[in-house]
């Protein structure tokens, strides 16, 4: 016959909180498969963009001053490599009591191979 533990303070401090812990993780990992399955939409449409313009420079229907290009973007990309991650972090978490759940849940959700 099995005898069962007898519980210990920190298991009984953490019972109260396995609803917002199991939700918030849940959510979180929901939100990071999410954002993944964005992410490659937004990258095909991008590399699908490319690929049309540069169909269309080598028809010398349109062409495309590069450097420009670049030079308006790079402050964009600059800016968003910058605070890009902690701004959507901030946002995902806004007013969230279990956001320490949700976003280990979300760091799985964007390392997981669904």
């Amino acid at each position: 016959m099995l005898s069962s533990a007898p519980p210990t303070p920190l298991a009984d401090a953490l019972r109260p909180l396995l609803p917002d812990l199991s939700v918030g993780g849940l959510l979180g990992f929901a939100t990071g498969v999410a954002l993944r399955h964005i992410g490659r939409v937004a990258l095909i449409v991008l590399g699908t963009l490319f690929v049309v313009l540069q169909l269309l420079a080598a028809l010398d229907l349109v062409t495309v001053n590069w450097l420009r290009l670049q030079a308006l973007t790079e402050p964009w990309l600059r800016q968003g490599q910058e605070q890009g991650g902690a701004w959507l972090l901030r946002v995902l978490t806004a007013n969230l009591p279990f956001a320490g759940a949700f976003t280990a849940g979300l760091l799985l959700g964007l390392r997981a191979r669904v």
